[in-house]
């Protein structure tokens, strides 16, 4: 499928031109001190998750002598992320996201007390446990697409790759920090004062979220359904080629990469012989290789292209995995490590900065959710996968069977490489002029067919096919069902567009989602219209019944732009 099939303006590909040399900083975004705040809050209240996750594990292991369960408190956290992130996505697009996140939060907050209140009286259980740890996930889940897809509100559109870059930057910190941040307070302290400072974490973020006052921009239709909003961008996703090769460069690399975290334990232990201590020093270079790889980020992009990076970072982590698993030696594994750390880093960023520019802004929040599914579908995935391999065949067998899925995606490259959007406008069209209705139509009244009618030469037949290809993608991916295209056999010259739409509400939605980047389709098919008069539009509503006169409803319907 054609990435300019959804109509999306020519992209520069992996061995086409570079991006703009004026690439921003990688701390430009912290210009916008919104952003910085609400960036500060989101490590904070990160590092606090990291400081439960390792107090759930561990108590796990007091309450329950089985590895099942044990391995049941990631699963808990991993699963919400998979399954709840469309469902995250749909709230963020249809509801102010800083409301979304602010209920996620505050959810987390009382479920976190919760969970501390009950370990401190001594009533927690391992169900229980597993119940509450999987409820804060879920609030997680809730909270990541409208986080990301608000960096549009926060930052400009040229700052994007940074807010990416710095946001993935900040996770992995508290990745490597929160683990020894927790452990330190388990034996210390106690396993409830981590479930507390966990819980302490959410205020910073919701009091950051509190002050912030996002434009808001003006509603004119009334707010999707949930199932509607749900379709719209499962339709989407199916008709944006690019986003689809993204997702699916964005699984690859976490189901292999995931390799190294899932079975870094292992290494610590049978490969290198070592204790805990080392095995700590082992995530420590990874988290530092990430946020060194973050700080260059914006230098690399400055000089590679974004399939170009993506390639060297599947190269680079590929080798890596392969030499942890055949250097026994401490201090080329924290180095193979850390160069992985900053190929992960520059990846992950990269992909969802990718998506951010590449899709407008009514759908961003499930476009973001689609691709975290995949993302942490893939690591699920990946990490059962190599758990097995590794114990049925060894742990450098797995590591090898990751490099060559890492290969594998370095391929898929070459034949489908992730194009760049540099500057492409998304935003609204708004040239859409409300016709003149002699009809009593309400927001529900429907279906509604509309047909336009083109004067098309002989000779203009080709070009004219090959535009309305693309504009019919454009049509499909913003709403449209049914649609064809009709030749009139006793005029030639004469063509109909067809296509339907489910209520009169959906077809203002439908020519409301038009951005600038699809005009110029819609020039092209004028250029090759040759009638006298303009091409002609028809919309039609469907009867299914006749009503008696004055029960339709005339309820006011907002003006369209």
């Amino acid at each position: 499928m054609d990435a300019r099939g959804c109509g999306e303006p020519e992209p520069s590909s992996c061995g086409g031109k570079r991006l703009e040399r004026s690439q921003p900083k990688t701390l430009q975004a912290f210009r916008n001190r919104t952003f910085r705040t609400l960036w500060s809050a989101s490590v904070v209240s990160n590092t606090g998750g990291m400081i439960q996750l390792v107090g759930a594990a561990w108590l796990m292991t007091l309450l329950s002598s089985s590895e099942r369960m044990v391995a049941l408190v990631q699963a808990s956290v991993t699963l919400p992320l998979m399954v709840i992130s469309l469902i995250a996505g749909v709230l963020a697009d249809n509801y102010e996201r800083r409301s979304v996140m602010l209920a996620a939060q505050i959810m987390m907050l009382a479920v976190s007390s919760l969970l501390a209140t009950l370990v401190l009286a001594g009533w927690m259980t391992p169900w229980l446990l597993l119940a509450l740890t999987f409820f804060i996930s879920v609030g997680t889940a809730l909270h990541y697409p409208s986080w990301q897809a608000s960096f549009t509100d926060l930052v400009p559109r040229e700052d994007l790759p940074s807010a990416a870059t710095m946001n993935a930057m900040g996770m992995n910190i508290t990745r490597s920090l929160g683990p020894a941040i927790g452990g330190f307070v388990v034996a210390t302290f106690g396993i409830g004062a981590a479930f507390l400072i966990n819980a302490a974490s959410y205020l910073a973020i919701i009091v950051g979220l509190a002050a912030w006052r996002p434009i808001r921009p003006e509603r004119r239709l009334p707010r999707e359904s949930f199932y509607g909003a749900l379709e719209a961008g499962i339709r989407y996703f199916a008709a944006s080629s690019n986003i689809i090769n993204i997702c699916i460069r964005g699984f690859i690399f976490g189901f292999a990469a995931i390799s190294m975290q899932a079975l870094l334990p292992l290494v610590a232990r049978d490969v290198l012989v070592a204790d805990a201590m080392v095995y700590g020093l082992l995530l420590a270079a990874f988290g530092s290789g990430a946020v060194c790889g973050a700080l260059v980020a914006a230098r690399i992009r400055s000089h590679l292209s974004i399939e170009q990076i993506c390639k060297l970072s599947f190269v680079v982590f590929a080798l890596a995995a392969i030499c942890l698993a055949y250097v026994g030696h401490v201090w080329i594994s924290c180095l193979a490590l850390f160069v992985g750390g900053a190929s992960w880093i520059n990846i992950n960023s990269l992909l969802n900065v990718a998506v951010q520019m590449s899709v407008p802004r009514w759908v961003l929040g499930r476009m973001i959710a689609i691709f975290m599914t995949f993302i942490f579908g893939g690591m699920a995935l990946g990490s059962w996968t190599w758990g097995m391999v590794s114990e049925s065949f060894g742990l450098q067998a797995a590591f090898v069977a990751a490099a060559i899925v890492l290969f594998c995606g370095l391929l898929w490259g070459y034949v489908w490489p992730v194009l760049a959007y540099p500057a492409t406008d998304l935003d609204p069209l708004n040239h859409f002029k409300a016709p003149a209705v002699r009809l009593d139509l309400n927001s529900s009244s429907g279906p509604v067919a509309i047909m336009v009618e083109y004067e098309i030469a002989e000779g203009d037949v080709a070009a004219f096919l090959q535009a309305m290809e693309t504009w019919r993608r454009i049509r499909l991916r913003d709403g449209a069902r049914r649609w064809s295209l009709l030749r009139d056999i006793e005029a030639p010259d004469h063509w109909i567009e067809s296509y339907h739409v489910a209520s009169w509400t959906d077809y203002i939605r439908h020519v409301d989602r038009r951005t600038v980047a699809d005009q110029h389709v819609l020039e092209r098919l004028t250029a090759l219209h040759c009638g006298q008069k303009p091409m002609r539009v028809h919309r039609m509503v469907g009867r299914h019944m006749i009503s008696r006169a004055g029960s339709a409803s005339t309820a006011p319907f907002p003006e369209p732009i």
